[in-house]
C-alpha cells in the first residue's frame, strides 16, 4: 500500500441520546464528534478529481442521519459505531474517531473516549 494521508473532520456536533441516566435516555443531547480518516490521497492529489478520496461533506452527512434516532449508553458504543461505519462505508483503512459530551460536568469543557481502529 502507498502512503497514508488523513483527511480530518473537527468538532463536528450532533444530537443524539447517549448515557446512562433517565434524563440522558429521554432527551438527545449534542455530541462533538472529530474524525481523522487514513486514505491513500495520492490519486486525488494527481487527479483533483472527488471520486479518488473520501467525499467530507458525504461523510457528514451521513453521520448527521445515522445518528437521530439512535439510544447508546455509553460513549464508548457510539464512537465504535462510527469507526465500523466508516471502515464499511468508506475507501478508508483506518480511523481516529473522538466523540465527547460537552459542558456536562462543571468546569469541565468537554470530555469523551478516543479510539483508532483499522480494516
Amino acid at each position: 500500500m502507498g502512503e497514508m494521508d488523513i483527511i480530518f473532520i473537527e468538532e463536528l456536533r450532533v444530537e443524539t441520546r447517549v448515557g446512562i441516566h433517565p434524563r440522558e435516555k429521554a432527551l438527545p443531547q449534542m455530541v462533538e464528534i472529530s474524525l481523522e480518516i487514513g486514505v491513500s490521497t495520492a490519486n486525488a492529489g494527481n487527479s483533483d478529481d472527488i471520486r479518488d478520496t473520501v467525499d467530507y461533506a458525504i461523510v457528514v452527512e451521513r453521520l448527521r442521519q445515522e445518528f437521530g434516532g439512535k439510544q447508546f449508553n455509553l460513549l464508548e458504543k457510539l464512537a465504535e459505531h462510527i469507526a465500523t461505519l466508516l471502515l464499511r462505508e468508506f475507501a478508508c483503512q483506518h480511523v481516529k474517531v473522538s466523540v465527547a459530551k460537552i459542558g456536562i460536568i462543571a468546569s469541565v469543557r468537554r470530555l469523551g473516549v478516543r479510539i483508532e481502529r483499522s480494516r
